[in-house]
């Protein structure tokens, strides 16, 4: 009996001993993870959500607390996701499918970019840290235009999730903490010099692809039955079966395609060929007045990476008075544009997300016609400002970046900004200006380009008669001419610069904003890296 008391005893002691040990491990783990979440921008999610997690988190190094961020933010992503699926099981009302439709192939592709990040920074880095704070910011611009698209439509109830609020947080602590190495990483390039060059994901017969007059074609598209189909939709979805997603060639021959395409996120290095913009056209009519969300109304839709149109018209006919109604809608990364031209009124261009080129474009619109949340540049383009409904004023841009450590904007560059025929006869009775501040940190910089004198003198519109975001945006004006140019009469926000310095108007180049010196002379677009 002494025996067995000795034993209980001994077995009591060990289990306080474990006990205290394991409070001790707990209160050290906590504290740790007090210590890390609290440098973030959002400390208090960031402790909910990593003690809520399965795992017993502490951290010695910042790279080890932001791959565990990326992971966390997975994690709920997936949640967000199974929240949505099941309230598309009973989706209510045409709206709230519309918008839920929207989400969810928003939210895959928000779990695609976490998933590309987290397994990059876990296993072997096999890409850049600009990379990583491309794709977080797409995963957060992603969730977003889920939001906006249930406001278009009045059904902001059918996407209230609480796991959509603790995604944004983490993805936004994640964002914060990446920058800090991403700063040490980045070289700027501030070369005055015009350099012309041909990017580096693609090989030297691609680059040739753009530049060719007689492009060898995998696929051709004919409405006259000439081809292998009538209609792009079917060319796309054939190429999306292929089994390797190498460079896939489509032309489209000479014609007018009303159909509304898309181009699925899995669906890599799909190539567009146009017999030219003036006879190679794409358009549809979708508008937010007819039903669609912004995002849902795009004439074509891209997703998959390494996109590239050439001599192609992407059109929206929905007409001033319809409201949003996108021409083209682009989340490719790592994609070219080049002689396209892009036709529409309200949101003509939503530069979704990611790193896109436009080169030797032609876009009409009048309001918000540039917006989105990439990171963007215009270069040799010509911006055509339309005839708005009366009473409207035209805005250029709409820029969405809505978190500060977000690596996106819009750069027109060596471009044209004009009256289009429309509004050349009237262009006094109507207002134009460069831009106005979508989001809380809305970014626009114009560099070296023409401004017509349709231009308002004050350059800048607020939103909607507020003072939202002036002080918080970055809207810059570098080197450009014309009558419209001028910035002695521009706005006096804080958010608002006359750039002086080449090395500050070198960071809205194609070499610094899109990293284009590692990818776009493979395309074979003649570009310009600085300035």
């Amino acid at each position: 009996m002494a025996i067995m008391e000795k034993i209980l005893l001994t077995l009591l002691l060990l289990s306080s001993v474990l006990s205290i040990a394991s409070a001790r491990r707990r209160s050290s783990s906590s504290c740790n993870i007090d210590w890390w979440c609290n440098q973030t921008p959002h400390p208090e999610p960031c402790k909910y959500n990593m003690r809520q997690s399965h795992n017993r988190y502490t951290f010695k190094h910042k790279s080890e607390f932001r791959t565990i961020l990326v992971e966390l933010a997975l994690d709920r992503a997936i949640i967000m996701h199974k929240e949505a699926h099941d309230l598309k099981q009973n989706p209510g009302n045409k709206k709230q499918k519309s918008v839920l439709d929207d989400c969810l192939k928003l939210y895959d592709n928000t779990i695609f970019q976490l998933n590309r990040t987290f397994q990059g920074l876990h296993v072997k880095r096999s890409f850049s840290l600009f990379d990583a704070q491309t794709w977080l910011s797409t995963s957060l611009t992603n969730i977003e235009t889920c939001r906006n698209g249930a406001l278009d439509l009045s059904v902001p109830d059918c996407i209230a999730s609480p796991a959509r609020t603790n995604v944004t947080a983490i993805i936004s602590n994640s964002l914060s903490v990446n920058w800090a190495f991403v700063k040490h990483e980045a070289v700027p390039y501030t070369t005055e010099d015009t350099e012309y060059g041909y990017p580096s994901w693609f090989s030297t017969n691609e680059r040739k692809l753009l530049q060719s007059s007689s492009i060898k074609a995998n696929l051709v598209v004919a409405k006259d039955g000439s081809g292998h189909f009538k209609t792009i939709q079917a060319a796309i979805n054939a190429a999306a079966r292929r089994r390797f997603k190498t460079r896939f060639v489509i032309h489209v021959k000479r014609g007018v395609y009303r159909e509304n395409i898309e181009v699925d996120m899995t669906n890599d290095n799909i190539m567009l060929v146009g017999d030219s913009m003036r006879t190679t056209i794409i358009t549809s009519g979708r508008s937010v007045q007819g039903g669609f969300t912004t995002f849902s109304s795009a004439t074509a839709g891209i997703d998959g990476l390494h996109f590239i149109a050439r001599d192609i018209t992407f059109r929206n006919t929905a007409g001033p008075a319809k409201g949003q109604a996108v021409a083209l809608r682009s989340a490719s990364d790592l994609s070219v544009f080049y002689r396209c031209s892009i036709e529409g009124y309200q949101d003509t261009l939503m530069v979704h997300a990611q790193r896109q080129f436009y080169r030797g474009c032609y876009i009409y619109g009048t309001v918000d016609f540039i917006f989105g949340n990439a990171a963007v540049v215009f270069q040799n383009c010509v911006i055509l400002v339309r005839r708005p409904v009366n009473g409207q004023g035209n805005m250029i841009t709409a820029q969405g970046r809505d978190d500060p450590f977000q690596n996106t904007g819009i750069s027109i560059h060596n471009s044209q900004i004009k009256a289009a025929p429309d509004l050349k006869p009237v262009v006094s009775n109507f207002n134009t200006f460069l831009g106005r501040p979508w989001q809380k940190y809305s970014r626009v910089v114009i560099m070296k380009s023409f401004m017509d004198s349709l231009v308002n003198p004050t350059g800048w519109s607020p939103w909607d008669g507020t003072t939202f975001a002036q002080s918080t945006l970055y809207y810059g004006e570098y080197k450009n001419f014309g009558p419209g140019s001028s910035t002695r009469n521009r706005v006096r926000w804080p958010g608002f610069h006359v750039i002086t310095s080449p090395t500050d108007a070198s960071l809205f180049t194609v070499a610094n904003l899109l990293a284009g010196r590692t990818w776009l002379p493979s395309t074979g677009v003649p570009f310009t890296s600085g300035l």
